[in-house]
Order: C-alpha cells, then structure tokens, then sequence
C-alpha cells in the first residue's frame, strides 16, 4: 500500500525507469503524453516565468480540456518537478578533462548555461525538484568533476554547491536587470543617461569620493549599472584560486 504521504511526483519522475507505477496506461491512446505537457509547461516558463504558468492555460495550450490535464499531472507543483528534471536531461554532460582548473570551471559553467536557457529554474523553491534521473545525473556527474582531487565527502558536496551557487547568483543577478528594464522600458544604460543629471542634482553637497570614482570607473567599463557576466566570470576564477590552494593543502 502506498504510503498517502508520499510525494505524488516521485512516481512520475521515475517514470519508464522500471520502477513501479511507471507503466503504460491501458485504454484508448491519449491525445497528448505526459512529455508533452511537460514541455508546454517548459515553454511556457521559458516565456515568460513561472507565476504564467497555470493548469487551466496549459490545458488551453494543449487542446485539452482543464480537468483532463490533471490526468496527466496531479497539480502545479508536481508539473513543476518534472519541469525540473526535463530541461536538466538536455544538458549535454561531456567527459571531464584531465586539467583541474578546467573540471571546476565546467561544474559552473554548465549550470549557468543551465539556468540562463531557464531563468525560472532559479524561482523553483519549496518543492524537491530534484529528486528526478535527470538530476541525480546531473549531480553524479557534478561530482565526477572533483572525485580524486584530495577532498572528502562532505567537501565534495560542499565544493559543487559552492560552484554551482556562483553560477545561480550571476544569472539571478542578470534577471534582476532584465526585470527592472522590461518594466521601466529603458535598458540601464538608457535609465542613467536619463537620470544622471537628476541624481547629481538629489546627491549635491554629498561626498562619496570611492564611489564616484569605482562606480565611474565601472559604469563606463559596463555602460552599464553591473556585469552579471564579467561578474560570473570574475567570481568563478576567484572561487577556483581558493579550491586549487585547498587541493595543493
């Protein structure tokens, strides 16, 4: 007997694994697969976030009706797990090179290519979405990157998360800039030229001598307020120093 307090996804994200539960319904074949409104529901995230995303729309979406989808999918949540681990199956996950530095650096990479290609991936909080093959791939082969080098375990685990969490910081911090210019209308650079002269006008009489000076320095070097990418790179570099002088310890 199924224990009523376990996840209802777990069952459909495992789905085709062998594992029980996974087998094909019987009757007439549906219209649509449980894949299909999975990558609707992905398209629609990709689109535009995932407070767009409804049950009711992705019915409307797929040509079905509003109750039938939840054939498919028990609710919201669980469409968002398997959201989850669909789009972390499409990663391609090359063989690590022999070069450390190198194996670090992809850990990140792949997954600020990951979240960059799906910015709501960073908006999924609450639910354990991944828990899924394709995330336990995805760690498995995370972990892979810095198996051998010296570390335990519990650094194993610590030095992927750190590295993935440089990936998930620099892409938050480029949707926060893309936010802020689809609501305002104006790319930043647009925003301070139209806003520079009201500032220095606000800001007169004020001394900030540092941060004229960085922030100067920085806004012409950016033409604009940030670089979430120089950022990214900036701060993975800096991480992997760190990790290759504990590895060298």
């Amino acid at each position: 007997m199924t224990d009523p307090t376990a996840d209802r996804a777990l069952p459909l994200l495992w789905r085709g694994s062998g594992a029980e539960g996974a087998a094909p319904r019987r009757g007439p074949r549906p219209k649509v697969s449980i894949d299909d409104v999975v990558d609707a529901g992905i398209e629609v995230a990709d689109a535009a976030g995932l407070d767009t995303l409804s049950m009711r729309g992705l019915a409307q979406r797929l040509g079905i009706g509003a109750m039938t989808v939840y054939t498919y999918v028990p609710g919201r949540d669980e469409l968002i797990v398997l959201m989850t681990d669909q789009v972390l199956g499409r990663t391609e996950r090359p063989a690590h090179p022999d070069d450390t530095r190198r194996r670090l650096e992809a850990v990140a990479e792949a997954a600020y290519a990951e979240y960059s290609a799906h910015p709501w991936l960073l908006e999924v909080a609450g639910l354990r979405a991944w828990l899924g093959p394709h995330a336990a791939d995805r760690y498995e082969w995370q972990l892979t990157a810095v198996e051998g080098l010296g570390l335990d375990d519990l650094e194993m685990d610590r030095t992927v998360a750190l590295l993935d969490g440089c990936a998930s910081s620099a892409v938050r911090a480029r949707q926060e800039v893309r936010l802020a210019e689809r609501s305002s209308g104006l790319t930043e650079l647009q925003w301070w030229e139209a806003n520079y002269d009201l500032l220095g006008e606000l800001m007169a009489g004020r001394s900030y001598p540092l941060a004229g000076r960085v922030g100067t320095a920085a806004g012409e070097a950016y033409q604009a307020a940030s670089d979430p990418e120089g950022q990214f790179r900036f701060s993975l570099d800096r991480i992997v120093d760190g990790l290759l002088v504990l590895l060298d310890r």
